[in-house]
């Protein structure tokens, strides 16, 4: 494991022994949590980024973390931010929630870190947020999530269900049928998203037949495909998460149901997975996301073009959470210069202020009540291993999560709204 501090286009690295004696004096540091607020020096501001690099969940934290480099190498060619250079520290978690604890710890009470872009997991984000709340080390989760976290802290850049899955629901139902079988991964972005589609089910006069979650390590799909085949509902809505889920795509396929029950999921394609299957598996699944990388325009293939050319590995696909992390830096750094100053109250205020950036995806503004982004969304479908947009939803607010949220009246939240968020839009 290895700690990479970007400087000016350099390169240092750190090994473990270092890390741990880095983590041992940080220790100290949070036996005192005040001092992490003392100025610090005004020629360089911490953004560190903790994205999984290695383990299950790399498909997706490799190239989020490219995109990450890419808008700060940006932002230092044109100058940094009033007149200070941003300085990338990154940390591979490895898709651990100890690590992203460690590193969380690291970079607010040991680096001090003006900002940090962490997690994946809505499991990794509930990890870290109190930690970098607590130690007032502002922080962005560009993941597209289940909704309902309500912090002045922390800035949700990723799609809700209320923005996506709210659209993608009745068009595959008016598409292929009312009858719905869910199987989602064990956690809490697949136990809420597995609640929200149920609803929209119900809401568009549709039946959810069953509703199946799998553990991230799961990639026996057998009897579960069984279940299904005699289930015979008109299609499947997928929440499957992670390297050992895409085992069920080609299991699926093996089973001659591709066809038969075609998909449609709120995760596929996101880490390029329907280039990792054969073009069968994933023919005519529905998609529903916040950024494809088809999207024609002159912004986005500036972005494709140079994300590619920037980046030291291949990319075969950007996805959602790629895009959002471009973007999720970018909108701190439009903050930032709004603020003309670092501080994080400051740079708080200017994003609830609030700052919008046009990006790959479109526009994108902070919506103040709740912290998470105003955004364009879009449905597509993938054919012969490439997504064609069909449809398009200009500035989606996030609904779900402004059904239990309002900062503007209650400032002090530090709350993810799990069962009250379901609760509020009549889920039981």
């Amino acid at each position: 494991m290895s700690r990479a501090t970007q400087r000016g286009g350099q390169t240092m690295t750190m090994n473990r022994r270092t890390l741990l004696k880095s983590a041992s004096a940080a220790s100290l540091v949070l036996a005192a949590p005040g001092i992490v607020g003392r100025a610090r020096a005004n020629d360089t501001i911490k953004l560190a980024a903790i994205l999984d690099q290695s383990g299950g969940l790399d498909l997706l934290g490799r190239p989020m973390l490219a995109a990450t480099k890419m808008a700060v190498d940006e932002i230092n060619a044109a100058g940094g931010l009033n007149g200070a250079e941003v300085e990338l520290i990154s940390y591979d978690p490895q898709t651990t929630i100890q690590f992203y604890t460690q590193f969380a710890t690291q970079a607010a009470a040991g680096d001090r870190a003006d900002v940090v872009h962490a997690g994946i997991t809505s499991a990794s984000r509930e990890a870290i947020r109190p930690l970098l709340n607590r130690y007032q080390s502002l922080y962005f989760y560009n993941t597209l999530y289940e909704g309902g976290v309500c912090d002045m802290n922390n800035f949700c850049t990723g799609s809700t269900p209320a923005q996506t899955v709210e659209k993608l629901v009745p068009f595959a139902m008016e598409r292929f049928g009312k009858k719905v079988y869910v199987v989602a991964a064990d956690y809490n972005y697949g136990q809420i998203t597995a609640q929200w589609v149920k609803k929209y089910v119900e809401d568009n006069g549709g039946e959810t037949v069953d509703i199946e979650f799998f553990p991230l390590d799961v990639s026996n799909f057998g009897p579960s495909i069984q279940k299904i085949q005699a289930a015979k509902p008109d299609f499947v809505m997928s929440a499957l998460v992670g390297a050992a889920h895409i085992s069920f795509y080609r299991q699926y396929a093996s089973a001659g149901l591709t066809t038969e029950i075609p998909l449609a999921s709120t995760t596929f394609a996101l880490g390029g997975e329907h280039l990792l299957v054969s073009p069968e598996a994933a023919e005519g699944m529905l998609l529903a996301y916040g950024y494809f990388e088809e999207i024609d325009t002159p912004a986005n293939a500036e972005f494709v073009e140079k994300l590619r050319a920037s980046s030291s590995e291949e990319i075969p696909y950007i996805g959602e959470t790629t895009a959002r992390s471009y973007e999720g830096v970018m909108l701190w750094a439009e903050a930032v210069k709004k603020a003309g100053t670092k501080d994080r109250m400051a740079v708080i205020d200017a994003l609830r202020s609030p700052v919008s950036f046009d990006g790959p995806s479109g526009t994108m503004t902070i919506e103040p009540k709740t912290n998470h982004a105003l955004q364009n969304v879009y449905i597509g479908e993938i054919k012969n291993q490439k997504i064609e947009i069909i449809e398009e939803f200009e500035a989606q607010p996030p609904a779900d999560t402004l059904l239990v949220c309002d900062l503007d009246e209650n400032p002090n939240q530090s709350t993810f709204y799990f069962e009250n968020g379901l609760a509020a839009a009549g889920i039981e």
